[in-house]
């Protein structure tokens, strides 16, 4: 599939990079920022270009409109969502039978559905873009500025550090489909707040006030909407300021211990110090200690 003329990869995902932070903006607010396979390649191929750049210290994954992601938009074509993500199946914008079996071969009007499709279709589609995430060296700011449904939902979940606008709203969208969730929830949510809020979010699939998600451990903080964009620029230049290859360690360390027994959550830490040790900020930060001063980390 490929995005329409007046929507190009470059367009539909906006970058700048200032004062070492990384800003990555979706941009279909039309659409309610729906993430088409074009648009989700371009967000990994960022992802990927922040954690080899060493003029990046930080990424904000934002996004424009009232929107902050609708889900997958299996669809294309940039025609807006007929509601704030609660369409069709994998948090996606609704489509028509015909627009869903072209691209899952599920349905009456497409090609046959080969055992192993639909498998294959999350793996290099949903999982990858939350991987990207996950897996980028640098810390991952979400600064969520509307509705976020199903993939939407978990693509700010993915993120090390969440902020939310006050009229920010979360839905685990799958159930009011009859659809089972992707994008990596079932992995992220019971982490995040444990197994059974997790069974009751997306059990329901309720919205969730940004409030509330705060209440129960999905967002760091709530700000009002006219101040989301200078706390998320606040967060990430004191990240990007600070020792990069450390953090990148530590973010690492996190989002494997909970899959980790003891032992091998011990001997990671004692190998992510081994690494460290190494760096020139860890040197640094030591000198400055040493000395009574601040530290000037460089990334490196």
């Amino acid at each position: 599939m490929t995005s329409s003329p007046e929507e190009s990869p470059e367009s539909v995902v906006r970058h700048a990079t200032d004062n070492g932070v990384a800003w990555i903006t979706l941009n279909r607010p039309a659409a309610m920022n729906a993430i088409t396979p074009d648009q989700r390649e371009r967000l990994i191929s960022r992802f990927d270009d922040a954690s080899a750049d060493p003029a990046v210290g930080a990424v904000v994954l934002t996004a424009t409109g009232k929107g902050f992601c609708a889900g997958a938009d299996l669809r294309g074509g940039g025609r807006p969502a007929p509601d704030t993500g609660t369409g069709t199946g994998t948090g996606t914008s609704a489509s028509t039978s015909t627009d869903t079996d072209r691209d899952t071969g599920t349905g009456t009007g497409g090609p046959e559905r080969v055992a192993g499709d639909v498998a294959r279709l999350i793996r290099r589609g949903a999982q990858r873009l939350i991987a990207a995430v996950l897996d980028c060296e640098k810390p991952v700011v979400a600064a969520v500025n509307g509705t976020a449904a199903g993939l939407g939902a978990h693509l700010a979940f993915a993120c090390d550090l969440v902020l939310a606008a006050e009229s920010a709203r979360f839905i685990e969208v799958f159930v009011r489909r009859g659809l089972v969730p992707d994008g990596g929830g079932a992995y992220l949510l019971p982490r995040l707040v444990g197994p059974q809020r997790a069974k009751e979010l997306m059990f329901f699939g309720d919205a969730l006030s940004a409030a509330e998600a705060e209440r129960i451990g999905l967002v760091n903080r709530v700000v009002p909407d006219g101040d989301l964009a200078g706390t998320a620029r606040e967060w990430a230049e004191r990240l990007a300021a600070g020792p990069t290859r450390a953090i990148a360690l530590t973010k690492q360390l996190v989002n494997e211990s909970l899959g980790a027994d003891r032992a091998a959550a011990f001997a990671a830490e004692a190998a992510a110090q081994e690494i460290n040790m190494t760096t020139a900020d860890a040197r640094e930060g030591v000198r400055a200690f040493t000395e009574r001063r601040a530290p000037r980390y460089r990334g490196r």
